[in-house]
């Protein structure tokens, strides 16, 4: 009977050890990830009513799922074209091709029919699994000889991330020409959607009560340039992201006063890119503190509120990428650095004290006579704030990711202009990176790494705007001065 009294103990006591079991990360304790929730089903359409391309002339389109590449096609909406609503692609001679990946896919429908009274023809579907460096065929020919949109499916039976092609074959003609609509994706997945100050006065205790109303950014003439010289993506997109609704964990928003890549399943950025000149810094408005959702999102995508964060709970900062003190040029320019989708939850002592000497710094080199490309990101899971260790904030049935590590690179040049082409090998970056803990010294210069170390943590293509050569120089060097 004793025995079996230990057994008891002891099988009691294993049960509760593994009930508190700890991973150890970056020097703190965080609690065990919570099992991944299974994938759900999804449905993507892609209709072509949010595009617009009128010519035949080979070229890209914006539209709802992503950028396609239209050859030879353009997106039409004559009385002759076949259509499910108010356009649809008319292709001619070549293809249309996705120019972004899409995970999960088991089906594909395509609606489609022959333009007026064209003659009979033929098409081909292709899908590419190593992001369109090749194509193959799936499914059979296709004879186009539907006066009605008619739809047919196939099948897909690879786990990988997935592209496809609507290819014309045989000898088409100026005469031969076919309506494409209602792109259809079915599948399982995350696809599955349809379509100088710190960052804080004290602790952030408003991050609690009641939320604000969500808003969008009002975007000033004071705001960098979409394209060119001290545009905020200048210096390269690190994870290809793109306004495509497939793409919910990449998700490009420019914000005009930033540029940054949205995760929708983390409920934050993945980075946060901008430039930073003196003319962002002349202090014509104040900090406004006036934190709100982003009310730009798609349908679908995690929305994170002003009051989300419950620092009386978890302890950890809304910490902004792009500082309030950044943009000071105007309400507008400040107003936009308060939105929610360019927060982290952030250990207070390293957003108020580590980072915010960091940025400090860097508006010192602006004040110094240079300008700066900054790109701030985080990364991983498990953080510990005020309160301690935790791994998410949950309110409601939102779950934001509390990062492990928070980085930032900047690279410092002259005022001028041709800014490419004036980054070479000797030309100064910093790349920093710490973790998201409530003990990191104020000293940033003590966690200083080499832009490649960044690379290899994130898995993105830092300065991919930059020449190879000088990529390999600036990348592997870590900042000294």
């Amino acid at each position: 009977m004793k025995n079996r009294k230990l057994l008891i103990y002891f099988s009691l006591s294993l049960l509760f050890i593994a009930g508190c079991t700890k991973d150890f990360r970056n020097g703190i304790t965080v609690d065990p990830a919570p099992p991944a929730e299974a994938p759900k089903p999804y449905t993507i359409v892609e209709g072509f009513e949010t595009g617009s391309k009128n010519g035949y002339a080979i070229g890209d389109v914006q539209l709802n799922t992503g950028i396609w590449s239209f050859d030879d096609a353009l997106i039409g909406n004559l009385a002759a074209d076949l259509k499910n609503g108010t356009k649809s692609v008319r292709l001619k001679t070549g293809n249309i091709t996705m120019k972004f990946d899409i995970a999960g896919v088991q089906q594909i429908s395509i609606k489609h029919g022959k333009y007026g009274n064209d003659a009979n023809q033929t098409w081909q579907l292709l899908m590419s699994v190593d992001s369109g460096k090749t194509f193959t065929q799936l499914g059979n020919d296709i004879s186009e000889t539907n006066t009605t949109l008619v739809t047919d499916s196939f099948k897909v039976t690879t786990t990988k991330k997935v592209r496809f092609q609507i290819k014309k074959i045989g000898l088409p003609t100026a005469t031969t020409r076919t309506n494409i609509d209602d792109i259809t994706f079915k599948g399982i997945g995350d696809a599955g959607i349809i379509v100088g100050v710190p960052d804080t006065q004290g602790p952030d205790t408003t991050s609690t009560g009641t939320a604000s109303t969500p808003r969008g950014v009002i975007v000033g003439t004071d705001a960098p340039p979409a394209n060119g010289d001290n545009n905020n993506l200048l210096m390269g997109n690190p994870s290809s992201a793109q306004p495509a609704a497939v793409m919910m964990d990449n998700y490009l928003i420019d914000q005009g006063y930033y540029v940054e890549s949205y995760n929708s399943t983390k409920a934050g950025p993945n980075w946060v890119s901008w430039h930073l000149d003196a003319s962002n810094i002349t202090n014509v408005s104040s900090r406004l503190n006036n934190f709100a959702a982003f009310s730009g999102l798609p349908a679908g995508f995690t929305s994170v509120q002003s009051n989300s964060y419950n620092f009386a709970t978890y302890g950890f900062d809304r910490g902004h990428n792009c500082p309030s003190a950044d943009r000071t040029s105007s309400a507008n320019a400040n107003s936009s650095t308060f939105l929610m989708t360019n927060m982290i939850p952030q250990a207070p002592q390293n957003n108020q004290h580590t980072w915010n000497n960091l940025e400090g710094y860097l508006r010192e080199q602006v004040v110094a006579g240079n300008e700066v490309y900054i790109i701030m990101g985080s990364y991983g899971t498990g953080g510990s704030g005020v309160n301690g260790a935790f791994n998410s904030i949950t309110s409601g049935t939102l779950k934001i990711n509390i990062p492990s590590n928070v980085w930032k690179v900047a690279v410092i040049v002259p005022t001028g202009d041709g800014d490419i082409s004036r980054v070479s090998a000797s030309t100064r970056v910093i790349a920093v990176n710490t973790p998201n803990v409530n003990t990191t010294s104020e000293d940033w210069k003590g966690y200083r790494v080499t832009v490649r170390d960044i690379e290899k943590a994130t898995g993105y293509n830092l300065f991919s705007n930059l020449p190879q050569t000088v990529q390999d120089a600036i990348e592997t060097k870590k900042d000294a001065l």
